[in-house]
């Protein structure tokens, strides 16, 4: 077995392949780490056979969407996902055939009620639903205390003590543990009985990941992240450096149209010398007015540089294709003494 355990925080993610055939699987991608992942099956001579999320991931944004796009690869998810782009929905008693490893689907719901495990020989992927000392939460959507103690209890404690646990996420460096250790030290599968652990699992007061509303819509839905946006305008337009405005600011530059695209109130409290205010939400009704010339040198800027990246990727989509954003936005502007201008 060829086998990677791929950590970005508290996130672990697996490409496991067949030394024999090279055939491989990646469970649990995460979205930051998919050149990663395209590197390690470069590095290790595999071809991806499947794309693998053990459950609707609530706490990051999954890579199976962009990493199915790019190898044109099935995405393996259980069939009551919410997802409409999973390719091979499983359930319980199925096996997915790489090369020569054989991995069993466990039906786990509780976490989730898509979650599930995958069963090697020698080791067990439990995603959510069984970490090192502890267990997947059940307050956060389709999460389910009852059925998670079925899914421990009644059937992953119920597996060879000697098979190794790796789970998608811990948060204390560690990478994995085994069935035998988490019978003997996990806090809360001391809780054997049934109304003892519904009631622990009611009763843990955590805190909601960062992302819940953002991760869910994109992984449910297969939709972008915010982030993926912005690296995709990113990549759409040019930019132009702080000195270099400061510079034709200086100058006079009338060749320069400087669009301020944030609120009218965050305008009037401060913006760069010169600058006119469409704000972003007004840009795609307000151009054809207040832009006449579709050859104008126009900077986009706002706050911290995002909005501003989106605003000249559709000022370019719109036809102002010498549209460019500030290399940055006002606040590291003002940080790095530039002069600006308020209204009263």
């Amino acid at each position: 077995m060829i086998f990677e355990q791929v950590r970005s925080g508290g996130c672990l993610s697996y490409v496991v392949g067949c030394e024999e055939t090279r055939a491989a699987v990646v469970i649990d991608p995460e979205l930051d780490q998919a050149d990663r992942y395209l590197a390690l099956l470069t590095e290790k001579g595999l071809r991806a056979r499947y794309l693998v999320d053990t459950h609707t991931h609530a706490d990051h944004f999954s890579a199976t969407r962009e990493l199915g796009r790019q190898l044109n690869l099935p995405i393996v998810m259980h069939r009551r996902s919410a997802a409409p782009f999973v390719d091979l929905r499983v359930e319980d008693g199925d096996t997915l055939l790489v090369g020569k490893l054989r991995f069993r689907v466990l039906d786990t719901p509780g976490h989730t009620d898509d979650s599930t495990c995958l069963a090697l020989s020698d080791r067990v992927f439990t995603g959510d639903t069984l970490l090192i000392g502890g267990t997947g939460r059940t307050d956060l959507p389709t999460g389910d205390p009852e059925a998670l103690y079925e899914s421990l209890f009644d059937k992953l404690l119920r597996l060879d003590d000697g098979l190794l646990v790796y789970p998608a996420h811990d948060y204390k460096g560690r990478s994995h543990s085994t069935i035998a250790a988490e019978k003997a030290d996990n806090p809360r599968l001391q809780k054997r009985d049934r109304a003892a652990f519904v009631a622990l699992m009611h009763g843990l007061d955590l805190a909601m990941p960062r992302h819940l509303t953002e991760a869910l819509r994109t992984n449910r839905t297969g939709g972008k992240t915010v982030k993926q946006l912005i690296a995709e305008a990113t990549r759409d337009i040019a930019f132009m450096s702080m000195d270099e405005v400061a510079r034709r600011i200086r100058q006079s530059d009338p060749s320069l149209l400087i669009l301020d695209v944030r609120a009218r109130d965050a305008f009037r409290a401060g913006h760069l010398p010169g600058a006119v205010n469409i704000p972003r939400g007004e840009l795609e009704l307000r151009a054809d007015q207040e832009l006449p010339d579709p050859t104008t040198r126009i900077l986009t800027y706002c706050q911290l540089g995002k909005i501003s990246t989106l605003a000249a990727q559709t000022l370019r989509t719109l036809g102002y294709t010498r549209t460019v954003a500030l290399d940055g936005g006002l606040e590291g502007w003002t940080q790095a003494g530039h002069p600006i201008v308020q209204e009263a």
